[in-house]
């Protein structure tokens, strides 16, 4: 089991010490998650989650996790949350950016922050000024009015830019092509005149084999090479529109509120110890896929999007976020709120692991 999940339990083996677990009722609750149960390191968390709470509780909290291949509903987990068929769900928020534009903020958003950024801002930064961390307090906002509490679920860092049939060598090469992109990346690459749609994982192999969509992203190569894309799309672009992807876990309000006291804070210390591991394992994953990928896989042609492309991208962007910004305060305001934490972090990022990689590569 890794260190993290360990400590974790740790953790609650002295919440099991300290309360009267013998007395405590047992507790049986059930999670949808937008994704295969198979499919890891998206599937990890939940799977995670059940195990660390059934061990610090003694068997009493069980939470049975339940795939899209149960559940038929990969992109209902949020309805399903709320309606109490399932007491918790993981997906990603970007998901409901329909249902309310400003759940984006909690998965990622083009040219955006990087994984420990955003996981400071989730946690730590206070913008606000008010003695609460900013991104669980807008995390709080905008999912009370859908009676379900917002926790982060697992980061699959900067994603690559997806695979595509044919190479883009200019912004000529993105009209009319068809792309599974989520997000507000979809609207931005709608805006360069791609066709876009958001199609579950369990359909992007035989979408992009079927020519149903000539071009797709999904994560990067710990996921993408075992979903077999290189064998009908060689063309591999690095990243730009989803530079931190957060999962989220869902949980019932009202489930979650009749839970004792010493089970919510098992599910919150669960939640968290699993969200940070899903970033570790994603990260093994990709070293691991990245380093045997010329070698095992040379077909694939891996390439970073034209300047001009990339230019124009960002001044899309930028009238994407002007465009909400317009007509919604809250998303203006989490935008400010974003890029003033952004603006204060990349200083530090920059300082801290660029110019360190720089330094290694200047002295090789």
């Amino acid at each position: 089991m890794n260190k993290i999940v360990k400590i974790a339990l740790s953790v609650g083996v002295a919440t099991l010490l300290a309360t009267p677990l013998m007395a405590a009722k047992k507790v049986k609750w059930k999670l949808a998650e937008t994704w295969p149960s198979t499919l890891t390191p998206l599937a990890s968390p939940p799977a995670k989650v059940a195990e660390m709470v059934k061990k610090m509780s003694g068997g009493k909290f069980i939470i049975k996790v339940e795939g899209k291949e149960k559940h038929k509903a990969p992109l209902g987990i949020l309805d399903m949350v709320k309606g109490g068929q399932y007491q918790m769900g993981h997906s990603g928020s970007y998901y409901w950016k329909g249902k309310d534009i400003n759940t984006v903020w909690f998965t990622t958003v083009p040219f955006g922050m990087t994984a420990k950024e955003q996981y400071a801002w989730f946690y730590y930064a206070d913008e606000n000024h008010d003695g609460k961390p900013d991104g669980l307090e807008y995390m709080k906002k905008v999912y009370d009015k859908f009676k379900v509490l917002n926790f982060p679920g697992g980061n699959t860092g900067v994603q690559m830019g997806g695979w595509f049939r044919k190479p883009i060598n200019s912004l000529k090469d993105l009209k009319g092509l068809k792309m599974r992109i989520p997000g507000l990346a979809g609207e931005v690459m709608a805006k360069l005149g791609v066709n876009v749609t958001n199609i579950p994982a369990g359909e992007l192999y035989t979408s992009l084999d079927r020519g149903t969509i000539d071009a797709l992203e999904w994560v990067g190569p710990g996921m993408d090479i075992k979903m077999g894309f290189h064998k009908v799309a060689p063309y591999y672009y690095t990243g730009w529109h989803e530079p931190a992807s957060e999962m989220q876990f869902l949980v019932n309000k009202r489930a979650f509120n009749r839970l004792p006291k010493e089970y919510q804070e098992m599910l919150i210390t669960a939640m968290k110890a699993a969200t940070a591991d899903m970033y570790m394992e994603n990260f093994a994953a990709s070293v691991e896929a990245w380093s045997k990928m010329k070698k095992e896989y040379p077909n694939i042609k891996v390439k970073t999007f034209p300047k001009s492309v990339i230019k124009a991208m960002k001044k899309a962007t930028d009238e994407v976020f002007a465009k909400y910004a317009k007509k919604n305060k809250l998303f203006k305001e989490i935008y400010e709120n974003q890029q003033a934490w952004m603006k204060k972090a990349r200083a530090w990022s920059k300082m801290e692991e660029y110019s360190y990689i720089k330094t290694c590569d200047e002295v090789k």
